[in-house]
């Protein structure tokens, strides 16, 4: 009887040294979120993303971003590190390029170059003949360590996100498990950064953001939308006018994890909401020495977020003025929406296929 309290007692021990000592890759930043109004008032729940159907990129899946091309082409951003290609129709998927890292926001330029964000390799270029050309890997001295969405402006700038200078999505287990690090760390090391490709000078234009991550410009070129993932927001930052190199919250105590964003048509901006927020992460922000606890634990053991479909827009002032939720989460994990005359096409972190809704079921 007295071994086994003696193993007990050392077991016990052990675990407990573990839980607060063994070395963890976070320094977690106690903050204080806004309280969780949840799925109210315009965010209502409601079925209105439900019909949306899947275009197949198999063999590849994840496909993050999407990008339509002069010709009505589909493109694809997937996990295996391809840009797949669809037909106008979403058949006949083909690897139009391999990027050799993981593919994560992309748009085209004026010259119809699909120009990537790239969470491995920095800012990429693909040429219409596939060829991948890199852009940039650093920026003010430091590496561009997780690249993740992109916007080209009308004069040819390249804004991007570098969602955390702290975790790097190939060094830490891929974009999913970096995210994670930097969002239970909570440490503001997200970046604005702007590419000209007439100088091949890579500058920042705003840090301190919870994992920076979609960006889109306006219409009218005066400012970048950003989101902001870890404090579930959305910034407006001036990139032209009086108030360049100024920014405020767009919108702010979302329901859920903001991903990329898009601008789409009649001054409208899309987002792309990962997975509602977790009570539990909201439950540890002021409490650091807790978080560290908990990143030691299996990881089938601490928070993780609830599949649910969910896309929004909103204009140029923050309104919400198109809210469409799917609870089944048809496309799960939703990454990116990006609007066309015809259609609204939704990117996935994990899904086999690309989610497409016509503008008539979306009620635009």
């Amino acid at each position: 009887m007295r071994t086994s309290r003696l193993a007990a007692l050392v077991l016990a021990l052990g675990l407990a040294g573990y839980l607060t000592l063994w070395p963890v890759p976070i320094e977690p930043v106690a903050w204080m979120p806004t309280a969780d109004a949840g799925y109210v008032g315009g965010f209502s729940p409601n079925q209105r993303l439900s019909s949306i159907e899947i275009l197949s990129v198999a063999p590849d899946h994840g496909p993050e971003d999407v990008a339509v091309d002069a010709e009505g082409r589909i493109y694809a951003a997937t996990e295996e590190g391809h840009i797949v290609r669809l037909s106008p129709e979403g058949t006949n998927p083909a690897v139009f390029a391999d990027t050799g890292g993981r593919p994560l926001g992309i748009d085209f330029d004026a010259r119809g170059h699909l120009v990537v964000a790239d969470a491995y390799r920095g800012l990429l270029s693909v040429a219409p003949d596939g060829k991948v050309s890199v852009l940039a890997t650093e920026c003010d001295g430091a590496p561009i360590r997780f690249a993740d969405d992109v916007d080209v402006a009308a004069d040819g700038r390249i804004f991007f996100s570098d969602a955390t200078t702290r975790f790097g999505a190939k060094e830490h287990g891929g974009t999913h498990a970096a995210s994670l690090l930097d969002l239970v760390e909570h440490g503001h090391a997200g970046r604005l950064l702007v590419h000209d490709p007439r100088t091949g000078k890579t500058s920042t234009v705003a840090t301190g953001f919870s994992f920076a991550n979609g960006v889109a410009v306006s219409a009218d070129q005066e400012f970048v939308v950003l989101s902001e993932t870890g404090e579930y927001r959305v910034w407006r930052i001036f990139i032209a006018g009086d108030r360049a190199g100024q920014k405020e919250v767009l919108l702010g105590n979302l329901p859920g994890f903001p991903d990329n964003v898009s601008t789409g048509l009649d001054g409208r901006f899309w987002i792309a909401l990962v997975s509602p927020r977790s009570p539990q992460l909201d439950a540890m922000a002021e409490r650091p020495f807790v978080r560290k606890v908990v990143q030691r634990l299996p990881a089938f053991l601490r928070p993780n977020g609830k599949f649910y479909g969910h896309v929004i827009a909103i204009d140029a002032t923050g309104k919400v003025v198109a809210d469409l939720q799917d609870p089944a989460a048809r496309q799960p994990v939703n990454t990116s929406v990006i609007e066309t005359s015809t259609h609204l096409y939704v990117g996935s972190l994990i899904s086999p296929g690309i989610g497409r809704l016509s503008r008539a079921a979306a009620g635009l």
